[in-house]
């Protein structure tokens, strides 16, 4: 969707802000519906997930591709997010109770192609086909993809699980899509906010998503004692968990947010078709997806503490070199700062993913799978709204400094990339303290 808004903002007729809202508007569906996905996954057999995952991403789909406007468009996207929300925890648990702990880094390393590889390589694939067919076409040729797997599916996938009757909150439910719904909804709005364009005061749905939260979290505190949460917080009672839930919130923004920006540069500011700007991403996601399932086996022979730091420093660098560009770089530079991007994201992601649900005990596998999906999707939003502000502030600002057009535009980029790389730095500080789980070692093997 990032190389398709420029398009979509011209022939829908609106604004970067409300255009982005594709992409936020997904992301805050899954929020709402993952914190259910533990209580769905004991519930329920994996094979019966698995088919209404696949048949509401598929009605999205098609809905998306009907679209005449905006309000159904968004509406399709929705239902796609509400299968695939089901969808990514059902893989992970899938992988946690299906592959033995000294075998996860090299599978995790699989998963991390779809997690993290489809977005990078994603604006490639809409640069294609938006330059020879209208933007419908991105939904029309996804849809016999995901009938395809559907069908497919209902033959192959097998119960790995015995579903069990789990008691259901619907006071946690309610909490969660509160809070959730509530930040992601406020954090979202912060690039319309920006342009005056908000539907209502930030920090009203801000407030309401923060005091849910709190409420959330002391009913899951409560519940958890009888193991009835929905959502069971003892997973944060693992250190190398919790480490590697910072890392990944901090490199969901990153990814996310120079998804949202960089299309924009190249576009706007560069004057690159849509062509030529998914096929100049290619080479970064192509790195991650040559990455991916190497790091995930480098991770089950020497642990993640060895891979994720120098990925921190690479990622930090690439953002740190991304503030230099402006309406006058050099195409081939953007290509290098955009694959050593990726590169350090390739070796972030698979060691934290695996060490982080490794570090469970094997009943918080589902609810550790929710946390971290729930949370990739907080951060993924906040990524968004928080480059695309910076980005319109930093435009708004040089215009009023007498700046106008390309320059004024290339300011806002600065803007953008420059505070990412304020918030890299985070990441890099927290990647010295992840540590491989004693759990996820090969027998015999011990920690010194």
């Amino acid at each position: 969707m990032s190389v398709a808004l420029p398009r979509l903002m011209a022939d829908l007729n609106i604004t970067a802000g409300t255009a982005q809202w594709l992409t936020t508007g997904f992301m805050l569906t899954m929020a709402v519906v993952i914190p259910a996905t533990g209580f769905l996954l004991q519930r329920f057999s994996m094979r019966g997930l698995f088919m209404t995952a696949m048949s509401l991403f598929s009605a999205g789909t098609l809905l998306a591709a009907l679209a005449p406007g905006f309000g159904t468009l968004l509406c399709g996207r929705i239902i796609q997010a509400g299968g695939t929300a089901i969808m990514l925890p059902l893989l992970m648990t899938t992988v946690l109770n299906a592959v033995p702990a000294h075998r996860r880094g090299r599978m995790m390393g699989t998963i991390s192609i779809v997690i993290a590889v489809a977005p990078a390589i994603g604006p490639t694939v809409s640069g294609i086909i938006l330059n020879a067919l209208d933007w419908r076409w991105m939904f029309w040729l996804v849809l016999p993809i995901a009938v395809l797997s559907l069908v497919v599916g209902a033959l192959k996938v097998q119960n790995l699980t015995e579903p069990k009757k789990v008691p259901f909150d619907a006071l946690s439910i309610v909490l969660s899509t509160l809070a959730f719904g509530g930040l992601i909804f406020g954090l979202s709005s912060i690039g319309e906010a920006a342009q005056g364009e908000a539907l209502m005061p930030l920090w009203i749905p801000l407030t309401i998503g923060a005091l849910a939260m709190a409420g959330f979290v002391f009913r899951q505190l409560v519940l958890q004692r009888t193991d009835r949460a929905l959502m069971d917080l003892r997973t944060f009672a693992s250190k190398p968990f919790v480490v590697a839930i910072v890392l990944v919130l901090v490199s969901m923004m990153a990814l996310f947010g120079c998804l949202i920006v960089l299309p924009l540069y190249l576009q706007n500011v560069l004057g690159l078709s849509t062509l030529n700007t998914g096929l100049l991403l290619l080479p970064g996601g192509a790195v991650m997806a040559i990455l991916s399932p190497i790091v995930g086996g480098l991770f089950d022979k020497f642990g993640p503490r060895p891979l994720v730091i120098p990925g921190a420093l690479v990622l930090s660098g690439a953002l740190w070199g991304m503030t230099t560009l402006d309406e006058s770089s050099p195409v081939p530079v953007v290509i290098v700062l955009h694959c050593l991007l990726n590169a350090g994201l390739g070796f972030i992601f698979t060691p934290l993913f695996t060490s982080a649900l490794g570090s469970l005990d094997k009943s918080l596998y589902s609810h550790g799978s929710a946390i971290i999906n729930t949370l990739q999707q907080l951060a993924g939003a906040a990524g968004t709204a928080v480059f695309i502000t910076l980005m319109t502030t930093g435009t708004t600002d040089a215009v009023n400094d007498g700046m106008a057009g390309i320059p004024a535009a290339a300011a806002g980029v600065h803007t953008a990339f420059f505070w990412g790389a304020v918030i890299s730095l985070v990441a890099l500080a927290a990647s010295f303290f992840v540590r491989r789980p004693t759990n996820e070692l090969p027998d015999g093997v011990t920690i010194h």
